[in-house]
């Protein structure tokens, strides 16, 4: 058995690094450090759509903290649970500051992934050998849903519970397993104290959990394969003499100092909504919800929050009438499908066979709207995992393709935050046909990519990454 040697320091060496030698000898402190930030070489050309990763680091930690907070005073009790919120707001010491962080830290976070999933769009950032870093990321994204689900039910305000009751009762559209389902998530035949009981345990142990998992798989996942840069260019396939890219810096100091501008600036925007419109005009935090939860009254309109209304939208989209269009569009899909596609005639009699099980499953008497809908409505999500196999351009980022090929990715963008307004908004005839429209260019935008993505010309891509120091 080998002996164990300590390190060993100058006399007159600083406390501090005789602190950390005594750590490193026992714990790889020094070690974690440089290979995950101090010595972990990036692209030099990184650009500020390359902070919403740190950012969506820093709200985790933040959301960690203030839920624990949270927790020493709240009552996960449907006769308490309202009462212990608002003695949170109001008599708990900077019990409203806590909350309000909280609560508006929920919408950063979905508005930084949102943009952080931008970023990896338009610069290919999920192409090789990045697949298995965007699965995680995408991971990390339902698990997010999951999370801010279970928690919107804990306020126990009116929007709270009927909202629950709303997305629950949608699980009973599922043929055979719908009515068992619907009750094994609430835990009782209506939203009930059962309900908040199980919700208040997955959203304060079981799903974070996960979450801090899906999270460290993922910076691993990035440290093996390195960070794409705006380029698209493999910065490992250009390496100096000594054995670190020739196109990368170390992390620390530069991008230490580019993160916490960053995060200066993201922690000022974010401390102005905190302190001047924690509600957002109702779009962070629901005036319904200020209201307790009454089962014998329902609001006029009931919608989730807005980071959910994208997808709620589809969901609505989908009427009886609206299912004849959605039946001409599989049917047209599967022609082009084996007109254009380069794909293996049995695949393609797959791809048939399935398209006319969805069209007969269609029909009125066979599965009804709303089955359909919620089959779309989780599509609307799931496809997005299949990005990587999708997208089959010759280049990754948006820098080096067609020029049309922006419109397409804009017109995709302003159809998805159509999708979110709508769904935050009652419903009406007009919103109704314009969300049909927006949903058939949403699933267009993926189901073509494979053939969108190949067509036009493309500029040549440089051997070494383009950077213009400032």
């Amino acid at each position: 058995m080998a002996a164990f040697k300590e390190t060993t320091f100058p006399v007159d060496a600083p406390a501090a690094e005789k602190a950390v030698g005594w750590i490193d000898d026992r714990f790889p402190l020094t070690k974690l450090w440089n290979d995950q930030w101090g010595a972990y070489y990036a692209p030099k050309n990184l650009n500020f759509w390359y902070i919403f990763g740190i950012l969506a680091t820093l709200i985790l930690v933040m959301q960690i903290v203030t839920g624990i907070f949270l927790t020493m005073h709240y009552k996960p009790d449907a006769n308490l649970a309202f009462g212990s919120v608002e003695y949170i707001m109001r008599e708990v010491p900077w019990g409203w500051l806590v909350r309000y962080m909280h609560s508006t830290g929920a919408s950063a976070f979905f508005i930084v992934i949102y943009l952080h999933m931008t970023r990896a769009l338009i610069y290919g950032s999920y192409r090789k050998p990045r697949e298995l870093l965007w699965l995680f990321g995408f991971a990390i994204f339902l698990a997010l849903m999951a999370e801010a689900f279970f928690g919107y039910l804990l306020p126990w305000g009116q929007m709270s519970y009927w909202g629950a009751q709303v997305i629950v009762n949608l699980f009973g559209a599922i043929p055979l397993i719908g009515p068992d389902l619907s009750l094994w998530i609430r835990g009782d035949y209506v939203v009930s104290d059962a309900t908040l009981n199980r919700f208040f345990a997955f959203h304060v142990i079981a799903i974070p959990l996960v979450i801090l998992g899906l999270v460290a798989a993922h910076l691993i996942a990035l440290h093996e394969v390195g960070s794409n840069n705006p380029d698209g260019i493999e910065v490992k396939d250009t390496l100096g003499p000594d054995g670190h890219p020739l196109d990368a810096v170390p992390s620390h100091p530069y991008y230490t100092f580019h993160d916490l501008f960053g995060v200066s600036v993201f922690l000022l925007i974010f401390s102005a909504v905190v302190f001047f419109a924690p509600e957002m005009g109702g779009y962070f935090l629901e005036y319904n919800n200020f209201i307790p939860a009454d089962s014998l009254k329902t609001p006029l309109h009931i919608a989730p929050t807005w980071y959910f209304t994208p997808f709620y939208s589809v969901l609505r989209a989908i009427t009886a009438d609206f299912m004849y269009v959605l039946m001409a569009v599989v049917a047209a899909y599967v022609v082009f499908v084996f007109l254009k596609s380069r794909l293996a005639f049995k695949t393609k009699a797959i791809i048939a066979v399935v398209g006319l099980l969805m069209i007969i499953g269609m029909l009125p008497a066979i599965l009804d709207a709303k089955f359909w809908g919620v089959m779309l409505f989780g599509a609307s999500v799931m496809i997005l995992a299949a990005m990587p196999w999708l997208d089959h351009s010759p280049v990754k980022s948006i820098r080096y393709r067609p020029t049309w090929h922006k419109y397409v990715y804009a017109l995709f963008a302003l159809s998805f935050v159509t999708l979110g307004y709508l769904g935050t908004q009652a419903p009406s005839p007009v919103g109704g046909v314009v969300s049909q429209v927006c949903t058939l260019i949403y699933f267009s935008f993926f189901l073509l990519m494979p053939w969108w993505s190949t067509m036009g010309r493309f500029k040549p891509v440089p051997q070494r990454v383009t950077f213009h120091p400032h």
